[in-house]
């Protein structure tokens, strides 16, 4: 039993997987606040490890690819009953569904709400009845008295939900991200490669929104041109999304000698460390954090000139910038990477770690997160 004195915050998201990834750091503080802190995820392989650390954890089952609209409402009546168990005096929301349909069952209930809108994801790239029945159910949402505050990663993405009427501007804040803990994303000295030999990471979900399909041909042209250049995929399957790569395509770019996928890891800046440049061509991000992880980690950064990952690089300072879906551009911005000296990428990727620690810290997040709580809390 925890102490009824303290307030109740529960975190609420897809997988329990993303809580103890990206939000341990803001878990932590909020509990050295003297917070009661409680987890609300699907069970996966890492809700073990919240419980280890001393926080509260209630299991709800959400399909993240599914929907079926009866299956949906189902998901509001199972967001009512695990909030009317837990009795928060606030929710902390990320993901789509959670801000979506928890968001309705805590409007019921009087819950205050803090959503945090991290990317707007394949739904609202195109303009299918999907996406449309999404933003129609955010503005229902986000409309209603609960949600205090919502969190952007970016402002295009705050832009649009403003403009959209999706949600009024007075409630709406930028966030940079889930923050950086800058000290275990840090550099790591190795011996220096030659030139042509440079270690290219990708690292993402294997979809195709992510830019895959033109990273794996900008590799094709450089291998050409660069034999000895290596270029590595870390990530894992995503089946069920419109836009995923399969297992069948990965190997045959693999038999034809152009990339390796080396699966999926939570040691990801020992990834990083091994590698000389992170490249995530997405269509669009919230705020891609492996763009964060990989400059914070002082490693050159190719991605596009789109909303969540334009943000992350000073164009020709800590990384390059391409246009989006044109393998072209991409081949491009990485050759430049390949042309560059040692020296002269070092200075590239310490000015980008620079640019984490200013802007991206998970210490700001933090400090914003706790600022909008007391507010709440008045």
């Amino acid at each position: 039993m925890h102490d009824p004195n303290k307030k109740t915050i529960a975190v609420v998201i897809n997988t329990s997987w993303n809580i103890f990834n990206f939000r341990m750091g803001l878990l932590k503080a909020l509990k050295e606040e003297g917070y009661h802190i409680v987890a609300i995820a699907p069970y996966d392989f890492h809700t073990e490890k919240l419980i280890e650390y001393g926080f509260e954890y209630h299991d709800i089952k959400i399909n993240n690819k599914g929907t079926n609209p009866i299956e949906e409402i189902k998901l509001v009546k199972e967001f009512y009953k695990v909030y009317k168990e837990v009795n928060p005096d606030l929710l902390l929301q990320y993901t789509i569904k959670p801000n979506l349909y928890g968001t309705m069952a805590a409007c019921m209930l009087d819950i205050p709400i803090i959503s945090n809108i991290s990317g707007l994801g394949t739904v609202f790239l195109n303009k299918k009845p999907s996406s449309l029945l999404a933003r129609f159910l955010y503005k229902m949402a986000l409309h209603r008295k609960a949600p205090k505050k919502v969190f952007f990663q970016n402002q295009n993405d705050r832009a649009l939900f403003v403009k959209s009427k999706l949600v009024k501007k007075k409630k709406t804040d930028i966030l940079p991200g889930s923050g950086i803990d800058t000290e275990k994303f840090k550099p790591v000295a190795r011996e220096p490669r030659k030139a042509k030999r440079l270690h290219f990471l990708f690292i993402a979900r294997l979809i195709r929104d992510k830019g895959l399909g033109e990273y794996v041909d900008a590799a094709r042209m450089l291998k050409s041109k660069y034999p000895e250049a290596v270029f590595n995929i870390l990530g894992t399957y995503y089946p069920g999304n419109p836009t995923a790569v399969t297992h069948d395509e990965i190997e045959m770019w693999e038999e034809e000698g152009i990339i390796h996928h080396l699966g999926a890891t939570d040691e990801v800046s020992a990834v990083i460390a091994e590698h000389d440049c992170v490249v995530l061509p997405s269509y669009r991000e919230g705020l891609a954090r492996v763009l964060l992880e990989g400059a914070s980690m002082a490693k050159p950064i190719v991605t596009t000139n789109v909303p969540g990952c334009k943000d992350v690089v000073a164009d020709g300072i800590s990384g390059y910038l391409c246009k989006v879906k044109d393998a072209d551009s991409l081949a491009q911005q990485m050759e430049k990477v390949l042309l560059l000296s040692e020296d002269e990428r070092s200075e590239m990727g310490q000015r980008g770690r620079e640019k984490v620690i200013a802007e991206f810290d998970e210490k700001i997040i933090i400090e914003k997160y706790k600022k909008a709580i007391r507010k709440i809390f008045k």
